[in-house]
């Protein structure tokens, strides 16, 4: 596989993921001038902008760690780009991570979900 093919089943098993635990996706790779958010899902009345990393080697730490402060700040951007967008007066939002690592040779998958990891807003 290639690290796009990585990362495009990362996402779908990061959705899947989402789905079963009562998230409803509303869209996939949301992109503007500040930069992408892979999933924005809904969940009780409140908006979730996931980041999904995907590894299959763990020589890279684990996935979430390459969810530096300056790309936080451009997931914070795009959310709120994307509530101008939408013409949303939602004001319950939150950027959670998928973090999901593969084990190719197994064909196995271990997904982390972390909640709101900006707590500013």
């Amino acid at each position: 596989m290639t690290k796009k093919e990585v990362g495009n089943y990362g996402e779908k098993l990061a959705a899947r993921f989402l789905e079963t635990r009562g998230f409803k996706i509303i869209e996939r790779n949301f992109l503007t001038r500040w930069g992408e958010i892979d999933l924005v899902c809904e969940r009780a009345g409140v908006l979730h902008f996931v980041e999904v990393k995907t590894r299959s080697v763990p020589d890279y730490g684990q996935p979430e760690e390459a969810i530096h402060w300056r790309k936080r700040e451009r997931l914070l951007g795009t959310a709120k780009m994307y509530l101008v967008w939408r013409g949303s007066k939602c004001l319950n939002y939150q950027i959670d991570s998928v973090s999901v690592f593969i084990n190719l040779y197994r064909r196995q998958a271990k997904i982390r979900y972390l909640a709101n990891i900006l707590l500013e807003k």
